[in-house]
């Protein structure tokens, strides 16, 4: 059975030729860039050339604690520094744009975090900049690289289960948003800052919905001023249809977080550990009925990496893959205006009542 994964494995690993390594620079010194963005470079031996944070003192914090040599004094000093040729963005929406203007001015090539702005016609400024500039912009949607995800996809594309006609994915957790200020006074919550990480890797598998519908609410005594319940449904032209169901005020401590993709010939289904007890989570998990394969019923997968911090190589390894060679990288800032339109069909939808098209 190993032998039948193997080149599945080898399409959902992540790899980065030294050829392909450039210096990097960090604005940002939040968690994720402590727990996801640091180690994950780390790992596949990517340069951090230094960080910058408007807190001084948790930016040198988080250096010291991944041997980053140098912090920043400010963003112009960072962008001053001629030996970073790529900056890794990892602020608040609100303050991405400006850093990625500025940056986009001083020539380098970026990784923005999702959401790639609030709004879209934001998000399309930075993309026409960059274009304009001849630089690199992807996005950090990085849950397209997450093992089980991307082996997912990669048995798809092999034909595995036929002609894929639905998938779902039923994520009923607790969240708690406390410590994202911002986020507990956003009015745009679920679909705009998680589900997005969902809507992009349906996205990767069956290409664009042409028609969605969404509905969300809040719950009695939650914190967040945003939605935390959502349904959301997408129809493609080719018959497929995408379900996604998300809770993050689950009171019982039954934690889930499932995925599953259906073809005519066969099925995959997986969990996403991470959100099981988030941050600490457990492992992946993988399975795939096909009649194809075959796989005799439902065999298991060998998942070896976490979301976090495995699968946030991925969005710069392309990135950078997209610089050395000129292979575009599957979130470009463009290509993610598509993810970035399927989320405001869903909020268009949820405050009309009625299906969007796209």
């Amino acid at each position: 059975m190993l032998e039948l994964f193997t080149p599945i494995a080898d399409q959902a690993r992540i790899t980065v030729p030294e050829h392909h390594r450039r210096p990097i620079a960090v604005v940002g010194a939040g968690a994720i860039v402590d727990v996801a963005h640091l180690p994950a470079y780390r790992a596949h031996g990517l340069p951090v050339r230094g960080l910058f944070d408007l807190d001084q003192d948790r930016a040198r914090e988080v250096a010291a604690r991944h041997g980053v040599e140098r912090v920043y004094a400010s963003l112009d000093e960072l962008l001053a520094d001629e030996a970073v040729e790529v900056v890794d963005i990892a602020v608040v929406p609100t303050a991405q744009s400006a850093v990625a203007r500025a940056a986009l001015d001083a020539g380098r090539h970026l990784l923005c975090q999702k959401p790639l702005a609030p709004e879209m016609d934001e998000a399309r400024e930075i993309a026409d900049l960059a274009e304009k500039a001849g630089r690199r912009v992807a996005v950090n949607q990085q849950l397209r690289w997450d093992e089980g995800i991307a082996a997912a996809r990669a048995m798809v594309r092999a034909g595995w289960i036929g002609t894929p006609t639905a998938m779902s994915f039923t994520v009923d957790i607790s969240t708690d948003w406390s410590g994202w200020g911002w986020l507990m006074r956003s009015d745009r919550l679920e679909i705009m800052y998680h589900s997005i990480h969902y809507l992009d890797a349906v996205r990767s598998i069956l290409g664009d919905p042409v028609r969605v519908f969404a509905a969300a609410s809040r719950t009695p005594g939650q914190a967040a001023a945003g939605e935390t319940r959502t349904i959301s449904t997408l129809l493609f032209g080719g018959g497929a249809r995408a379900v996604l169901h998300v809770n993050h005020e689950n009171r019982t401590g039954d934690q889930r977080a499932e995925f599953r993709i259906d073809g005519d010939k066969g099925a995959i289904r997986g969990t996403l550990g991470l959100l099981y007890d988030y941050p600490h989570g457990r492992p992946d998990t993988l399975e795939v009925s096909s009649a194809v394969a075959p796989t005799d019923g439902w065999a298991p997968y060998p998942v070896t990496e976490r979301w976090i911090p495995g699968a946030f190589a991925g969005p710069m390894a392309a990135l950078l893959r997209w610089i050395a060679e000129d292979e575009p990288s599957p979130t470009s800032a463009r290509d993610n205006l598509g993810t970035l339109a399927l989320v405001q069909a869903l909020y268009d939808s949820i405050e009309s009542g009625e299906a969007r098209p796209l």
